[in-house]
Parts: C-alpha cells; sequence; structure tokens
C-alpha cells in the first residue's frame, strides 16, 4: 500500500510542469529608463506566465551600465539565476569608458527588442520643428543642450551623426548625460535643456499628455505611435534603431545556458510579451545563438567606427 501510495505521489509530482529557478536580474542604470523598463517588463512576464515563480529587479547605475556589468561579471559566475540587460548604449559606453569589462565577460543570451530613438521638446518650448532645432545648432552647437543617456550611447551617437549629417562638428555638441530616463525627461519638462533624446517609448506618454512635442524619429520609417517625420524625411541621412538584450552570468554551462535560454524564448513568445510590446511601443527583434552572438561582433565593430567618426573615442 505504501509503495503504491509512494508510486502515485512522484507520478504526480513528474505531471506537474517544471517552473524554472528564481531570478535576479540587473538593470545598470537608474529607475525611469529603458534598461529600468525593460527588466522590470521581464520581471512582471516572466512571472505571469509561470515561466519563474520568482523574479527580482535590482538597478545598479552608473557609466552608461559599465559599472552593472563591471560588479555583475565579478560577482555571479556560475550562476544561471542572475541576468543582466544591456544593448546598444552599453556598446558604446563600454568603448567610450575605456571599460576593463565587456560583453565578452558575460553570457550573452538573446537580443529582445529595437526601438526608434526620439528627438523631443517640452510643450511650451519655441521650438516647433527638427528643422528649426538643426538651424540653432549650426548657428551655435554650444547653445543646443541635449539631454539623453550616458555618453558614447545610442542617443549620443544618434545626436553626433545627425550633427554630421547637417554640417556641423560632432565634437562640439553641448551634450548633457543622465544616469536616468526619469532625470533628463524632468530636465526636458523643466527646460533646463534645449532638447531631449532617448528611446521613443520614454517619451510618448508625455506626448501624448500634451507635455511634450516629437520633433522626429531617428528610424529609416515611420515608427507606430508618433506623427514625427523621420530624420531622413527630414533631410539628414541618420537611421538607428536602438536595442536591448538580456545576458547571462559568466562561467555557465552549455546545459545551463540552454536552460536560461529556454526560459528566454518562453517569455517572448508568450501572449504576455507580445503585449507588453505593445504597451512600450517596442519592435520585436528577437535574436538568440550564433546569429546573436555574429550580430554583437558586428554592433561592436560598426560603433566603434561610429564613435571615431564623431570624435566620442580615438
Amino acid at each position: 500500500m505504501k509503495h503504491t501510495l509512494l508510486g502515485a505521489f512522484f507520478a504526480a509530482a513528474l505531471a506537474v510542469p517544471a517552473v524554472a529557478g528564481d531570478y535576479m536580474i540587473i538593470a545598470p542604470a537608474a529607475p525611469g529608463g529603458g534598461w529600468d523598463s525593460t527588466a522590470r517588463s521581464m520581471q512582471e512576464v516572466l512571472q505571469a506566465e509561470g515561466i519563474s515563480s520568482s523574479v527580482q529587479v535590482q538597478n545598479v547605475p552608473g557609466a552608461g551600465g559599465t559599472v552593472g556589468l563591471a560588479q555583475f561579471a565579478s560577482s555571479t559566475s556560475g550562476d544561471p539565476s542572475q541576468l543582466i540587460v544591456g544593448g546598444y548604449v552599453m556598446v558604446g559606453a563600454i568603448l567610450t569608458n575605456e571599460s576593463p569589462v565587456s560583453l565578452a565577460d558575460v553570457t550573452p543570451i538573446a537580443r529582445l527588442t529595437g526601438e526608434a530613438v526620439g528627438i523631443a521638446v517640452s510643450a511650451s518650448s519655441p521650438i516647433q520643428d527638427i528643422n528649426q532645432l538643426v538651424e540653432m545648432m549650426k548657428a551655435d552647437p554650444g547653445s543646443v543642450s541635449w539631454a539623453g543617456g550616458s555618453a558614447g550611447g545610442v542617443d549620443h551617437i544618434t545626436v553626433g551623426l545627425l550633427a554630421k549629417a547637417a554640417g556641423v562638428d560632432p565634437t562640439k555638441i553641448n551634450y548633457v548625460a543622465f544616469a536616468g530616463g526619469g532625470e533628463a525627461l524632468a530636465a526636458i519638462l523643466g527646460n533646463q535643456v534645449t532638447v531631449g533624446i532617448s528611446g521613443v517609448g520614454e517619451f510618448l506618454p508625455q506626448v501624448e499628455a500634451g507635455t511634450m512635442r516629437m520633433l522626429a524619429v531617428s528610424t529609416a520609417e515611420k515608427w507606430a505611435g508618433t506623427d514625427a517625420p523621420t530624420l531622413k524625411e527630414a533631410g539628414y541621412d541618420v537611421n538607428v534603431q536602438n536595442w536591448r538584450m538580456v545576458a547571462a552570468a559568466p562561467g555557465l554551462s552549455d546545459e545551463q545556458k540552454a536552460a536560461v535560454t529556454a526560459d528566454i524564448d518562453k517569455m517572448v513568445n508568450s501572449a504576455g510579451w507580445k503585449t507588453m510590446l505593445e504597451t512600450k511601443g517596442w519592435a520585436d527583434t528577437y535574436l538568440s545563438g550564433a546569429e546573436f552572438d555574429a550580430q554583437l561582433a558586428a554592433d561592436v565593430e560598426s560603433t566603434t567606427i561610429v564613435l571615431k567618426d564623431i570624435g566620442l573615442v580615438k
């Protein structure tokens, strides 16, 4: 009888779908920005979809994500429960800050999302369109202060490319780097800076509320949720799309990496994640495995060329 009951118990236990272990996701920036939003969106979906029973998010801001990256790389080796979000901004920050730690020191898992970079001003700003802003920049580059993310990140790169396309010396740009999107937003809304530049999704709620005006987006085609022209439509040969990724701890076994990748794959294919993308205004650019590794290497190489071109890397 006892053996029969034990057998039934173990059979029932095996029939229950296995739920992954707990996760800790490092958002290497202050609350309110794109990485923080990505990490918390992952937290919500992983738990809601039953992929993980408990997911925590920790903010470790500083130096375009390289402070969090260094801490993550040095303290999580071999631990498959540890994740960190990153992306295009981090690639640039690693180069401009000459960081001793790079994405080669962790385990890249997948590219998750893509997003246009938006250029916006407060609703009370006298600047009505992107051409008016560029004319101000041509007359006196230093008089136009740009609030964006970390130095060398996608926001900074986009400003530099716009300046170059408009015939302005990129090294004369007055770029003000903020550790988090919330701080940058406050500076834009408070007219402490001339203009803001960030992921479109960070500006859309303010644009919809009527407190901000979107002047342009960085992608080749218009971006869902805004009628703002593309920089190309406005006459400037610039095409940039930000992307965000997730990486796991260094030193994982092949089996551990495969298990983490499987959980992320479940997440991005879930109904909850698709809804999240639509809500946030993010494009689905999911890429994993060897294809992502190859794309990441290509992006590092191309970003190095761009940063040298606009004078941010020697």
